[in-house]
């Protein structure tokens, strides 16, 4: 568990556990530093035809070793609250993502989510997963749940 909550709570492994092809690039100075609560982090991400994007977040709250939050405040989401849970059971580390999210532009951003960003979204998580299985042991599928 030790291990497992020292990887998460270090903003800058996120690039670790993100694919290659969003060319996630963390712009924020992480070096040294540990995630706490209300800490930005600006990103820029390539999620869709090589379009480059901005992407700041929040951490909002953090309980070590337990869970963390982490919001959108500026960025390609409408809404994203994603909340990471951390749970020791015997053989590995139980980690859990809930991910409550929006697209902006009404029907438009519902039909990209239909064409796109859904399955997308789990393409990352997937990666994610194989990955945290590999150093960590075990990994629950995330929630991703669309707001309307």
């Amino acid at each position: 568990m030790e291990e497992a909550w020292a990887f998460f709570s270090t903003p800058k492994n996120l690039q670790e556990i993100t694919p290659d092809d969003l060319k996630f690039k963390i712009l924020t100075d992480m070096e040294g530093q540990k995630m706490y609560s209300g800490q930005i982090i600006n990103y820029i991400v390539t999620p869709i035809a090589g379009i480059p994007m901005r992407w700041t977040t929040e951490i909002k709250h953090v309980e070590e070793g337990v869970y963390f939050v982490d919001e959108q405040r500026f960025g390609p989401y409408a809404l994203w609250h994603h909340k990471h849970f951390f749970e020791e059971i015997p053989g590995g580390v139980l980690a859990t993502d809930v991910v409550d999210y929006a697209l902006p532009l009404g029907p438009l951003g519902r039909i990209a989510h239909w064409l796109f960003v859904k399955k997308k979204l789990e393409e990352i998580f997937r990666f994610r997963f194989k990955f945290l299985e590999e150093r960590f042991g075990k990994w629950e599928e995330s929630q991703l749940k669309q707001s309307a």
